[in-house]
C-alpha cells in the first residue's frame, strides 16, 4: 500500500505542476477529459489519497506489531 501511495503521490505532485504550466496531465497524456470542477481539484485529491493509502497500511503495521506484541506474553 505505501509504495500504491507514493506513486499517487508523485502523480498528484505532477498534475499539480503540470497545471500550473499549461499541462493536462488527464487529457493529455491518460485521454480522460475531466470536468472542470474535478480538473481543478484532482492534483489535490490524488495527493490526499495517497498520504491516506501510506497512513492506512502504516496504521495496520503497528496494529499487526501490537498483536505480536501482546501474544507474547
Amino acid at each position: 500500500m505505501k509504495i500504491v501511495g507514493g506513486i499517487l503521490i508523485a502523480f498528484g505532485l505532477v498534475d499539480m505542476i503540470g497545471s500550473f504550466t499549461g499541462l493536462d496531465v488527464w487529457s493529455e497524456w491518460i485521454g480522460v477529459n475531466l470536468p472542470d470542477v474535478i480538473w481543478s481539484w484532482s492534483a489535490y485529491i490524488e495527493i490526499v489519497l495517497g498520504y491516506f493509502l501510506i497512513k492506512l497500511d502504516s496504521a495496520d503495521e503497528s496494529a499487526d506489531d501490537l498483536a505480536d506484541e501482546s501474544g507474547d506474553e
